[in-house]
């Protein structure tokens, strides 16, 4: 560091923080005042030089040739006295209070005033609040003020929540050129390009009159060629208003012929400024080339959401990391040191991550001292948003869903470790647990799997501690519990997942020890078979199907230490279920992120990863 510059940097902010302070004292004792600004029957005394240096608006103002005496009292119309008080609070202090409530108005008068401070402290508030609910009234707002920063922001965000939002009444609100800013993007988070299509169906049976004027240009910014060719046959062409077009008729013949490998002769030169977005960027096509002169409808290049991989999430107290079995390579998925040691993971079917529990003890509340935090991981902003902590606080429970529901099942409490019957429930459309009906008898270890709507809890421990093999399934429509047929072998604390229509289960503690039997349940005959043993005795081991394999990663086993002792020891280690050969085959020796960790099969999108 260069102690002259920091020596600089110090006496500059003691002279702005002095001058600040006496411009204030100034202001406050009504000392050197001559003007102010009148808004309605309210006069807000200040000073000239302030409003000059603070505002190109201002400053042109005081330089015209408008009368002294108009100078003097600067009459503001259409304003909010609040807002004017709040500005020149500012201006004077470096203290402004923004709120959802609040911030618009003093946006809007920033931008009207030329205020650039306050107008910057605006859009960062803006961006820091982006939500699905809010961001296309933002993205609006960007466009209203002239602010390309706040709109391309807010854009993005849309951009890659589109499946959320594009059902939203915001939406199907959206003015053309603004629609023809969301759709064109390339970083639009859709895995299929006829998620883009529907959309705009939608949109033009908003105001369908009015709308399909629009459609011929907003079809341009749809790339058919990403879709599957039959869907263009069956969807697209025999789509009425497509069909009450007849020039989209002719595009969707040149679409047809582009499957078939007749593409139309690019035209030279064509008019590539003919869609422009804010800042003047192309708002239909993002690649260069002869295929840049291509139709826009002919585009071909995926967009940023159809990127996406299935692959096994590690999920530790410090990283999520997202490991490609096949490629054998790992990639950054998230960090942040919020998710408790001992927590239990799902990934629902809508590509949902959640993690509830682990072992946490806040000392210094001493009336609740015991946590059972709640989790989102939201694959976007790659990190943790926080939920309603679950209202019972216990470890070695099961996590199961259906629709929009979660399961917390059995357990143990934390404070007093009495094994529990109780089930917990979570709505996610109202953000709130509610208690569920109780599981057949107090039991923890075991594992929860989902499948077909139905919720199934295999194994575990009870009140005595003794392993069960009973299985039971849960149907939420009917609120009933139901005895299935029971394991093979009582266990608890092992791997479990659906592989090939059948349920999983992958060692685990017996009474006697650690075991490597595996087993499976026929669903649909309601029958155990016996499975190949894993190649070693372990407990907690993870067990994934992805992509329609089937893996073992980490657990704990038994290792005979140097003085002959056996002691247990936790692996890191991944191994694949070989369908063909009906055997357990090692991949990778040790993956240093799966110590202490979940594992989860998920898609994620590429974009989105680091390699590590």
């Amino acid at each position: 560091m260069d102690p002259r510059k920091d020596s600089r940097e110090e006496s500059r902010l003691y002279q702005t923080t002095l001058l600040q302070d006496g411009l204030k004292d100034l202001l406050d004792e009504n000392k050197f005042v001559d003007c102010s600004l009148k808004v309605g029957s309210k006069l807000f005394p200040c000073h000239r030089l302030i409003l000059a240096a603070c505002s190109p608006y201002f400053r042109e103002y005081f330089f015209s040739d408008v009368n002294e005496e108009k100078k003097r009292e600067v009459v503001l119309e259409d304003i909010d006295e609040s807002v004017v008080d709040m500005i020149l609070k500012y201006l004077y202090s470096s203290e402004i209070v923004l709120t959802d409530e609040n911030v618009q108005n003093v946006f809007a008068a920033s931008s009207r005033f030329q205020i650039p401070s306050v107008f910057t402290l605006c859009v960062t508030y803006l961006q820091e609040k982006l939500s699905v609910s809010n961001c296309l009234a933002i993205f609006r707002l960007g466009l209203l003020l002239d602010c390309p920063r706040l709109a391309i922001a807010a854009r993005e965000y849309a951009s890659a929540r589109f499946e959320q939002i594009c059902n939203d009444e915001d939406f199907l609100q959206l003015a053309p050129h603004e629609f023809i800013s969301i759709i064109a993007n390339d970083a639009l988070n859709v895995e299929k390009e006829e998620t883009v299509f529907e959309a705009v169906v939608r949109w033009v049976r908003k105001d369908k009159e009015t709308r399909a004027k629009s459609f011929g240009e907003i079809f341009d910014c749809i790339r058919f060629r990403l879709m599957t060719e039959k869907y263009v046959k069956d969807q697209v062409e025999k789509n009425d208003i497509i069909k009450a077009n007849p020039d989209l008729l002719k595009k969707v013949q040149v679409i047809k012929d582009a499957f078939g490998g007749k593409l139309p002769k690019p035209e030279k030169g064509a008019d590539k400024d003919a869609k422009k977005g804010e800042g003047g960027e192309d708002l239909v096509n993002g690649d260069v080339g002869d295929e840049d002169l291509l139709p826009g409808f002919l585009n071909d290049i995926p967009r940023h959401g159809m990127f996406v991989k299935e692959m096994i999430m590690l999920i530790s107290d410090t990283v999520a990391v997202a490991y490609d079995p096949k490629l054998n390579q790992c990639f950054l998925a998230a960090v942040g040191d919020q998710i408790p040691k001992n927590h239990v993971s799902l990934a629902t079917k809508r590509n949902q991550v959640f993690v509830v529990g682990g072992l946490y003890l806040d000392e210094e509340v001493k009336e609740q001292p015991y946590h059972c935090y709640f989790y989102q991981f939201d694959s976007i902003a790659s990190e943790w948003n926080g939920l309603p902590p679950l209202p019972s606080a216990r470890c070695l429970f099961g996590l199961g869903e259906t629709e929009n529901f979660l399961y917390v099942i059995g357990g143990k409490d934390l404070p007093n470790e009495q094994s529990l019957d109780s089930v917990f429930c979570y709505d996610m459309n109202n953000l709130k647990w509610n208690e569920s009906k109780a599981f057949p008898f107090k039991i923890y270890g075991h594992s929860v799997i989902s499948h077909n709507g139905l919720i199934y809890v295999i194994g575990g421990k009870t009140d005595d501690a003794k392993c069960i093999n009973k299985l039971f399934v849960y149907n939420p429509k009917k609120s009933e519990w139901r005895e299935l047929r029971a394991m093979k072998t009582a266990r608890a604390m092992f791997g479990a997942t659906v592989h090939q229509n059948k349920i999983w289960v992958v060692g685990g503690v017996t009474d006697d020890g650690l075991t490597a039997a595996a087993e499976a349940y026929d669903i649909m005959n309601n029958k155990w078979e016996v499975m190949p043993e894993f190649p070693q005795e372990r407990s907690s081991i993870n067990v994934v199907n992805m992509d329609g394999s089937l893996y073992a990663i980490g657990g704990f086993a038994m290792i005979q230490l140097e003085n002959k002792e056996f002691a247990p020891s936790e692996f890191a280690d991944v191994w694949k279920y070989e369908d063909d050969k009906k055997e357990w085959s090692g991949l990778v020796k040790e993956i240093n992120y799966a110590i202490g960790t979940t594992c989860l099969a998920v898609s994620l999108n590429m974009f989105r990863l680091t390699k590590l």
